[in-house]
């Protein structure tokens, strides 16, 4: 592996170690406290942070897949097998979130209705973005392009093509989410197939505690784009300006999705600007790139130089630690009882499970063997070839 790109697996897995604390933290205060300790400011900000990890998942995804695709090109491995292959990679993360599911059906008995088996949560998510961004991309670079023009690569044209039909298909996912929400909702399918348009599962309303295609494969498609950006010559060869210049650009959409917001007039006849809207998208798409750049200083001029970061090391282990600190937080075997403890005790549980899962993830790490490529989960390079 070249240097600059072990310099940029380096950074993506720095965000992904990110996204994995702001979840431990989100999961164990929601999973913990008392309802007097929901009740205060503290719990808000730690829930805010909530609103982070899914979106840093999904967005880094459709980086890594860039990655992958690219990888593949430059093997010389042919357009319809690149297709192929990351098809079967996203049907393999969608088999894993029914999987989970599964464990979760069963150690939740006797009280875990079926129903539970159908929710539609963040693997099912990033396994099905990741079968679409495979699809888009193999019809962006149109049926008659080489192996390099099918990964988006090669061909300054095609990636360009590339890269608009990502932000194009991310920009489409978040305007249409509102009515699909609300006035388009498709009533006539079954809730089990509804529930990934709109996440409204056994109920009458959408929720937005699961993670339905709208709005959350946009963050997908909008880390695609991102991803092949960074793989242009010009970035190729200006990594640190290319990084700087996702920093002022997400600034900059953050700063658009604001004035939006701030209009007198809107667009939508229900407008909830924390779960559906365009402009909160816009906003958290900006806050991405943002850590995106400060990321790559991190690793590249920051601490992450230094030696070992644990939040390097779990983000090489996210789907492990993912899969794992749920049933120690949420499940039967939650260390702590849930919704009793104080903020004091509960922030005690959480750096337990912090402190567990680095070493769980260490531990995965230095077993070298059959199953690697499985828990490196996102690490779409390691696999796609």
């Amino acid at each position: 592996m070249n240097e600059r790109r072990k310099q940029r697996l380096t950074y993506i897995d720095w965000m992904r170690g990110l996204a994995c604390l702001l979840m431990f933290q989100t999961h164990c205060y929601d999973s913990w406290l008392s309802d007097a300790a929901r009740s205060t400011k503290f719990f808000s900000w730690s829930q805010l942070g909530g609103t982070l990890p899914a979106p840093l998942f999904l967005f880094l995804a459709g980086i890594s897949f860039a990655l992958a695709t690219d990888k593949l090109r430059q093997r010389g491995v042919a357009a319809n097998e690149i297709a192929r292959s990351t098809l079967r990679r996203g049907a393999e993360i969608f088999g894993l979130g029914l999987l989970f599911r599964v464990q979760e059906y069963l150690l939740g008995q006797p009280s875990a209705p079926w129903t539970d088996l159908l929710r539609v949560d963040v693997l099912n998510m990033i396994g099905l973005s990741m079968m679409l961004m495979a699809l888009v991309c193999r019809l962006a670079a149109g049926s008659g392009m080489d192996a390099a023009a099918a990964s988006g690569g090669g061909n300054p044209g095609s990636r360009a093509v590339t890269i608009l039909a990502a932000a194009a298909a991310a920009l489409l996912v978040a305007l249409v989410t509102p009515p699909l929400w609300t006035t388009w909702r498709p009533r006539w399918l079954p809730w089990f197939l509804e529930s990934y348009i709109n996440g409204v599962h056994i109920f009458r309303e959408p929720q937005p505690w699961l993670f339905p295609l709208f709005p959350w494969s946009a963050f997908a498609f909008a880390g695609l784009a991102v991803g092949f950006v960074l793989l242009t010559d010009w970035a190729r060869r200006r990594e640190a300006a290319a990084a700087a210049l996702a920093g002022v650009g997400g600034v900059t959409m953050a700063a658009l999705g604001w004035w939006l917001d701030a209009q007198p007039r809107q667009v939508y006849a229900v407008y909830d600007f924390w779960h559906t809207s365009p402009n909160f998208f816009l906003i958290r798409i900006g806050l991405l790139m943002g850590i995106l750049f400060a990321s790559y200083a991190w690793c590249r001029w920051g601490a992450g130089q230094w030696g070992f970061s644990p939040v390097i090391q779990l983000g090489q282990t996210s789907l492990l630690v993912y899969w794992v600190h749920i049933e120690f937080v949420y499940g039967r075997f939650s260390i702590l009882p849930k919704r009793a403890m104080s903020i004091p005790a509960a922030t005690l549980g959480l750096l337990g499970i912090c402190l567990a899962m680095l070493l769980l993830s260490i531990a995965r790490t230095r077993l070298k063997g059959r199953g690697a490529e499985v828990w490196g989960w996102l690490r779409l390079p390691a696999r796609a070839g």
